[in-house]
């Protein structure tokens, strides 16, 4: 068997076998096969498909390509969740500290983000102090005692995956069913947790464009995680505007100790109540997705989902005091309000532009090499639906470096379509694929 004989098989439409497809990762990995021939294989595979057999194998022999986490000593059920990402989208720190004060221990692997705003993992280092580089033995003596810690993905967990995507990514093979599921769920997998719920985003801020692509991606994955042995539910939600109000790193954490405390209210945290509902019913915590919410809401009115926040915070080496002073996060030196050109009613926003103006304010990365500021972002003020008078404040850009200041106003406005006429419809939460 050769490498070149199985491009023609996919090339062709035929199906691979397990042998194929895990000789094929394992091969690529050991770097046996040269970057050309992958690409060859990627193209051939976007044409003409994997079926789900053909899938779950990829993901097994993506998830076996490196080490595997064993989260198995810890008492009690593991839980994780996965967002496909968006703007604004800081559901990680305002549901984890929910179901683990509710009872369930989050183990979480995050990454940094690529884009718009950083991941998670530049997210949480925005607290003085915190450190998301932990030794494992560490890792899971935190889950067990706080029920909560999230750490920077380790390079030994599915090597295949970095180097399939990366290779994607330059030959315009990222929008793939089978591809895009093996590369979020071999991570998912070698990462130990029983229970998995997902939060697939559609709209023109998401992976995912419309509802029938969403509703594939997020099949496709629920049915690997099942097939795997682990409980997995997954969201639709929206992302046709910023999740939150924030965007940007610290003032996403900001955002999400206000939700924890009972301050804030909005669309970030209705969709970070249902993500924490499901888990809660899946693992028994709740007899009905009802109850769910209810509980999800009282640990939040108790004080103990914010609890549980600093106690991971604390365990991490950050500062705590973060959860009751939000001054103590790092601040950027300028604020400037951004102001509607017209009055009427926000009709729609392009998500994605808003994202690109953050980034222009040193929020995020162009390419990974890149420094992020920490206290740049944008704060909204106003959002789809809402009655804007012209001149009036929709946002207020926090800035340290002006030279793009403009170019990045100029990128936001236009990036809103404010007329006169109804409000537009909107849904949040599409459906539930179990």
């Amino acid at each position: 068997m050769t490498f070149l004989d199985l491009i023609h098989k996919k090339k062709h439409a035929e199906v691979l076998s397990r042998e194929e497809i895990f000789w094929f990762v394992d091969a690529y990995v050991k770097g046996s096969i040269p970057d050309y021939q992958v690409a060859a294989m990627l193209m051939a595979i976007w044409f003409q498909k994997l079926n789900e057999r053909e899938t779950l194998d990829l993901t097994y022999a993506m998830r076996d390509s490196g080490a595997i986490v064993d989260l198995s000593d810890i008492p009690g059920t593991i839980v994780d969740k996965h967002s496909t990402g968006g703007v604004a989208d800081t559901t990680t720190l305002i549901v984890t500290p929910i179901v683990a004060a509710c009872g369930l221990k989050v183990a979480k692997m995050s990454g940094r983000g690529l884009g718009h705003t950083g991941g998670t993992v530049d997210k949480l280092e925005s607290i003085p102090g915190f450190s998301t580089t932990i030794e494992i033995a560490r890792f899971k003596q935190i889950v067990e005692t706080v029920g909560l810690a999230v750490v920077g993905q380790s390079q030994e967990l599915a090597p295949a995956d970095k180097l399939l995507y990366a290779l994607r990514d330059t030959t315009a093979t990222i929008d793939n069913i089978s591809l895009i599921s093996a590369s979020i769920m071999s991570k998912k997998l070698a990462s130990g947790a029983d229970t998995i719920v997902l939060d697939v985003k559609v709209g023109n801020g998401g992976f995912m464009e419309d509802e029938v692509h969403a509703n594939q991606l997020a099949t496709m994955m629920v049915a690997i995680g099942k097939k795997a042995g682990k409980k997995t539910v997954a969201l639709i939600t929206d992302m046709n505007q910023p999740l939150g109000n924030a965007i940007g790193n610290s003032l996403e954490v900001k955002e999400a100790i206000e939700i924890l405390k009972g301050a804030h209210r909005g669309d970030l945290q209705k969709v970070s109540i249902e993500l924490a509902a499901q888990l809660l019913f899946l693992e028994g915590k709740a007899a009905t997705l009802e109850e769910g919410r209810q509980k999800a809401h009282k640990s939040i009115e108790s004080g103990q989902a914010l609890g549980r926040l600093g106690a991971m915070i604390e365990a991490q080496g950050g500062d705590p005091r973060v959860c009751q002073d939000t001054n103590l996060f790092p601040a950027a030196k300028q604020i400037i309000e951004v102001k509607s050109p017209k009055s009427g009613i926000i009709q729609s926003v392009e998500t994605a532009e808003i994202g690109r103006a953050a980034m222009l304010l040193g929020a995020g990365r162009l390419v990974k090499t890149d420094t992020i500021d920490l206290a740049v972002g944008i704060w909204l003020h106003k959002r789809v639906g809402d009655q804007v008078e012209k001149g009036e404040a929709i946002a207020d850009f926090h800035a340290n470096d002006m030279s793009r200041v403009a170019e990045a106003q100029e990128l936001f406005v236009n990036a809103y379509r404010i007329e006169s006429g109804d409000q537009p419809p909107k849904t949040l939460i599409y459906s539930t694929i179990t």
